[in-house]
């Protein structure tokens, strides 16, 4: 998309109130770094000069972050940053502080800080004073269990309390946390977390979605096995009361059947074996609540990569990054405020759980939801929204068309008076909804589409309540973030698609990866395209205006005729097509020198491939996108794999009908559902012997 002229830029959607963008902590803080550093901005709101300050100056930037926020330090930092060099950078040398301690130290006592609503209705609270006391608690188990600062806590569990407790307690007393939701199989599990050689495990029994109940049991007790460094394990009943009590021991049964209920008769009592806890028993034990004072990059959390290529890469966060970062995303751009409620659905398999767990850096409470998003219907979010009187519902464009698609109007359907903000993030928001958005959840709310990553937690490119929105783009860059779109030779261009760069530090980039004593793992991953400066691996185009458009995985990029094509236009076009459930595009460089660009699709009950069907499919992808990014064919398949995030898996996809070996380019532990990597397999063997 170009923008050659404001005569041809789209019209927002929504535009902001200038009384509402004054009083806000954005412009507090607009107004806070003029008074002090006489930025220019006299007054006036202008994100596109604050934004350039924020990103030459990033030392006098990240300074007014800390200032504004009032971070605590127990030690005086001595330079904000030692110098710019990436990778390398140091921040805030000297500072020590805790990430734990800022989340909860406030003023609350008896209000609400989570909110956790299960699949089956059930509701629980847990209030500032109840966290504070659990936290303390279960850090009082971590030390007895011999966890000191840089010992790993994994815990293997489903959205809730006891992920969020366990991630506070552990880093209250330095120690590192990682999890993985309990979707993963036992060998998952140990191939990530038997990389941090940890020494205790959270565990709980189970957990629901989409009206099924899956017993974990006995994968917890194979990953226990398999993490010969435990010295403890925590237990937790989450199916239900006295899940792992009433147990019994015995073999572990043969069946493998995930949907079963807990069954004493079926399942070995994790509970009697040595060094165990039940969570319940631990949280009983009241205890003192202190912190550890850690330097700024100490590590806090280790999330790790999808493992579709490969051994799943630990990515290492620190405590100061993130508290440093977080703060302004949420504080500034989101604008959330001590009292708000922020439901963003995430499992917590994904990057966007340990963001959730953070808006409490704010004061705002947490909602978490532990089910499917569209049980029993895609109605579900909404009515949590309503009952939770929601300020800020976070989710994905795949739900906002689930949505759109089952004729839900959920402006007039639910009470939603208090929601000003609609996130979304996972992949690329079609243009139509934010119409959509617009015309039916409200034409006051602010729908902030978001992109980042694991790799740096925060947003690149989100929303200010200072900018207008406009259809199928990102408001703004964020603030700090010295993201441009570059061309292959290595140069800033504006309203083309190029490769998302940063060309400077942020504070919450890696620590490290796991494992990767001399950094050349993570050199390899993100500055070996462009030496010392960060490559993100996406296509990007920065308009002319300062918005921002997403166009897909620049490494999964399609290339006709020496034309880049993003698959994002595609999904954007097709996606909306009621016919059409789910779709995935790659583009196969063939060993005669042809190019192949197969387009894959799953259909709607009822629905049939034939001529119109496929005439349509066209049609829009022409229309909304190009004649270039019409596919050469359309496949149906049954199914389409992504990884368990729901992520589109387009190159390992694109590296099978290329005749590489399926085992070499994607594990299947890392797909939501493995099976449907049969069809593709079977394609390629075609095609090979077609040859």
């Amino acid at each position: 998309m170009t923008h050659d002229s404001e005569s041809t830029a789209p019209r927002p959607l929504w535009r902001p109130d200038p009384d509402t963008v004054a009083d806000s902590a954005y412009g507090r803080f607009a107004r806070y770094v003029d008074d002090r550093h006489r930025i220019g901005l006299d007054g006036a709101l202008d994100h596109a000069r604050l934004w350039r300050w924020s990103t030459e100056n990033i030392e006098d930037y990240w300074q007014a972050v800390w200032d504004f926020f009032g971070v605590r330090s127990h030690t005086p930092w001595a330079r904000v940053l030692d110098d710019r060099r990436m990778p390398g950078a140091r921040w805030f040398s000297g500072a020590t502080l805790n990430y734990a301690e800022h989340v909860l130290t406030n003023d609350h006592s008896d209000a609400d800080a989570l909110i956790c609503i299960r699949e089956d209705g059930t509701r629980e609270t847990v209030t500032w004073d109840q966290l504070r006391g659990r936290v303390a608690s279960v850090a009082a188990a971590l030390r007895a269990a011999g966890v000191e600062a840089g010992d790993r806590v994994v815990g293997y569990l489903p959205p809730g309390q006891h992920a969020a407790i366990g991630l506070l307690a552990a880093s209250s007393i330095g120690a590192v946390w990682s999890q993985c939701a309990q979707d993963f199989a036992a060998p998952a599990v140990i191939d990530r977390f038997g990389q941090l050689e940890p020494t205790v495990l959270i565990a709980a029994d189970g957990y629901a979605y989409n009206g099924r109940v899956y017993d974990r049991r006995p994968d917890v007790a194979r990953v226990r096995d398999g993490l010969p460094t435990l010295a403890h394990t925590i237990l937790v009943d989450h199916l239900g009361p006295g899940a792992f009590a009433d147990a019994t021991p015995g073999t572990e049964a043969a069946d493998t059947d995930p949907t079963r209920v807990p069954d004493p008769t079926r399942a070995p009592d994790p509970s009697r074996r040595p060094g165990t806890s039940r969570w319940d028993d631990v949280i009983a034990q009241e205890a003192e609540l202190s912190f550890t004072p850690v330097p700024f990059d100490h590590p806090l959390w280790v999330l790790f990569s999808s493992g579709t290529t490969g051994r799943p890469k630990g990515i290492v966060h620190g405590h100061g990054g993130i508290v440093v970062s977080l703060l302004p995303m949420y504080g500034l751009h989101m604008d959330v405020q001590d009292g708000d409620r922020l439901f963003w659905y995430a499992s917590t398999n994904w990057v966007m759980w340990n963001v959730v767990v953070s808006v409490l850096l704010t004061g705002a409470s947490t909602v978490i939801y532990d089910g499917s998003p569209v049980f029993p219907d895609a109605r579900r979010l909404w009515r949590i929204a309503e009952e939770e009187q929601v300020t800020c519902l976070g989710t994905s464009p795949g739900h906002l068309l689930a949505s759109e698609r089952a004729g839900i109007r959920p402006g007039g359907e639910f009470e939603l008076s208090r929601l000003r903000m609609i996130g979304s993030t996972g992949s690329p928001l079609p243009a139509g909804c934010y119409s959509w958005v617009h015309d039916q959840v409200g034409s006051s709310i602010q729908l902030s589409s978001i992109t980042g990553g694991t790799d740096t937690v925060v947003a690149f490119a989100c929303t200010t309540p200072a900018t207008p929105v406009w259809p199928g783009e990102l408001s703004a860059r964020a603030l700090g973030v010295a993201m441009e779109s570059w061309s292959p030779d290595g140069e800033p261009q504006v309203d083309e698609v190029g490769e998302l760069v940063l060309t400077r530090p942020l504070p919450s980039m890696p620590v490290s990866f796991w494992d990767d004593p001399d950094g050349s793992r993570y050199r390899d991953a993100y500055f070996a395209t462009f030496p010392g400066v960060w490559r993100h691996g996406d296509w990007v185009t920065v308009t002319d205006r300062g918005t921002v458009l997403m166009h897909g995985r620049s490494d999964s990029t399609l290339n006709r005729n020496g034309v880049r094509l993003g698959s994002a236009e595609i999904y954007s076009a097709v996606d909306r097509l009621p016919q059409i459930t789910d779709s995935v595009v790659v583009g196969v460089d063939e060993h005669d020198g042809t190019y192949w660009m197969p387009l894959f699709v799953t259909l709607a009950p009822g629905a049939v491939l034939d001529d119109e069907l496929s005439g349509l499919v066209r049609n829009e992808i022409r229309r909304h996108a190009s004649p270039r990014h019409v596919p050469d064919e359309i496949i149906v398949m049954e199914s389409l794999p992504h990884t368990r995030t729901g992520k589109k898996i387009e190159v390992p996809l694109k590296r099978i009908l290329q005749g590489a070996e399926p085992g070499e380019v994607v594990s299947a532990d890392a797909l939501d559902d493995p099976g449907a990597l049969t069809a593709f397999i079977a394609l390629a063997e075609r095609r090979r012997a077609a040859r």
